[in-house]
């Protein structure tokens, strides 16, 4: 447990692990939290395993652990590392195997007062518009191997040109316009489909359009309070009560598989080149070896699909409110706010030791929030946005709040232009399943004016809200530490669980 280590408070949510604490770390560690979500790390390996990454070669700065932070596979969920791009390693421990996982939002001009009445047929619609659930897969809308090939090459783009599947205007509203990578240096190899194996492609065919299981979810949900007017103006967020659409899922079984073929092919890389790893979850290459250059190949053929998969999502969630309200989801203005990854690398720029360098970003369970009016990170963020900063979402769980973002200049010397993704896991999915029973979960719900609709009563109760930590607590650490500024407070009244 992470209990034993060393933490020595440097300001106000902000605690240091110095990098004396073990002879093998080449970075110290910091840890943004407030006493309370603190102690739920020292529960579990989160420190522990943040110590480990601030052992892998070519680590730069500081190794950042964020308020939503807990133990995952190899790498903390919330942990954020920048690795030298030449000299460092890229871990696909350090994205986990939900490549590209990711949050959607959508506004409409509807109040509160239209939905309610029919937010039970508009929940139902969209559950049968959306496959959810474990293994979900469309039956209505099936790609063919070479549309697959090209939808992970083209990303969202092509969803929307090639079927329809959303407003042509759409992909300048998604981090790197729903294609990765979208800025062609020639430093990151280009997404490559023959690199994906036949039974990663197999299982992603017929789920581009589907929310998965685990926390994944779609939420019907009102604003609440909004704290930045003019920010939330921006993004289409007018006023309380108003009606918008969070989606939260990814690259699906497409990415889970690339995830899986590719840490058996690093873990022969640790061997091949020598690499000390305290964990062999932490299974990496040397950034500059072919092994690194294959596995990116691939991971943005995932990155692509899971924008893909967004896209079409939304498209069918436009459909469906078309159909419960009789009008065109133009004349609902069901524009997307933004799309934002939080399980990726990035080959980025940040500021070390004074210098501009060039580093593969990995956030894991990390949301990038770059500040706007700031030289090079600005060309990356939606003109629209640009003098404000990136739109950054944060999910609840079913019967808690999400929040709308937004950049802060902090973030880029915090945690290299991250924030964090969502509430935090606190219980195990088992521990949930014993403690809860699927209709009182569903029964709690609808006493708070949440109507949920489920795959399985088991995936309900695995996603019980107290089975999260508090986002608002998360969110307020995350403001006051200068992580990301709070622009908007939702909340749940309808919600499609995977």
């Amino acid at each position: 447990m992470s209990a034993r280590i060393p933490l020595q408070r440097v300001a106000s949510n902000v605690w240091l692990i110095p990098q004396d604490f073990r002879s093998d770390m080449k970075a110290p560690v910091y840890v943004y939290a407030s006493e309370k979500l603190l102690q739920k790390m020292l529960g579990d390996r989160t420190l522990v395993q943040a110590v480990n990454v601030s052992t892998l070669p070519g680590v730069m700065k500081h190794v950042a652990v964020l308020p939503d932070a807990h133990e995952g596979y190899g790498f903390p969920i919330g942990g954020v590392a920048a690795m030298d791009a030449t000299e460092g390693v890229v871990s696909p421990g350090g994205v986990g195997y939900d490549i590209n996982c990711g949050v959607r939002l959508m506004v409409t001009n509807l109040h509160v007062k239209d939905v309610l009445p029919k937010i039970r047929e508009l929940i139902n619609t969209i559950f049968l518009n959306v496959p959810a659930g474990l293994g979900s897969r469309r039956s209505d809308f099936r790609v063919t191997h070479s549309d697959l090939d090209k939808i992970v090459l083209e990303g969202a783009r092509y969803i929307i040109d090639k079927y329809g599947l959303g407003w042509s205007d759409d992909y300048k509203y998604i981090e790197e316009e729903g294609a990765y990578p979208r800025h062609k240096s020639g430093d990151i190899p280009d997404p490559d489909p023959s690199i994906v194996s036949r039974e990663a492609k197999s299982r992603g065919e017929a789920q581009i359009g589907t929310l998965g299981s685990g926390n994944h979810f779609l939420e019907i949900q009102k604003v609440e309070k909004i704290f930045d007017p003019s920010v939330a103006k921006v993004m289409g967020i007018y006023e309380e009560g108003q009606i918008t659409v969070l989606i939260h899922t990814g690259s699906r079984g497409y990415g889970h598989q690339i995830c899986s073929d590719f840490l058996r092919v690093m873990e022969r890389a640790v061997s091949k080149y020598d690499i000390r790893l305290p964990d062999r979850e932490l299974a990496c290459a040397p950034a500059s070896s072919p092994e690194a250059a294959q596995y990116l190949k691939a991971f943005g053929c995932a990155v692509n699909f899971a924008f893909a998969n967004r896209q079409a999502i939304s498209h069918w969630v436009r459909q469906s409110f078309e159909h419960v309200f009789k009008q065109s989801s133009d004349s609902l203005s069901m524009k997307i706010v933004y799309d934002v990854a939080h399980n990726i690398v990035k080959l980025e720029k940040h500021k070390v030791d004074g210098e501009m360098r060039s580093v593969f970003v990995h956030r894991k369970g990390a949301t990038r929030s770059f500040p706007g009016k700031v030289e090079y990170y600005s060309d990356m963020i939606p003109i629209s946005y640009r003098d404000y900063g990136q739109p950054v979402f944060l999910p609840g769980s079913m019967g808690t709040a999400s929040w709308v973002l937004i950049g802060d200049p902090n973030s880029l010397q915090l945690s290299f232009g991250s924030t964090a993704h969502g509430a935090g896991r606190q219980m195990s999915r088992a521990s949930a399943k014993r403690q809860y029973r699927g209709d009182s979960v569903v029964r709690l719900l609808e006493s708070k004016g949440i109507y949920v609709k489920g795959d399985t009563m088991d995936t309900i109760v695995e996603e019980v809200p107290d089975a999260y930590k508090d986002p608002d607590e998360v969110v307020e650490v995350a403001h006051q530490v200068g992580l990301s500024r709070k622009v908007a407070r939702l909340v749940p009244l309808g919600v499609v669980k995977g």
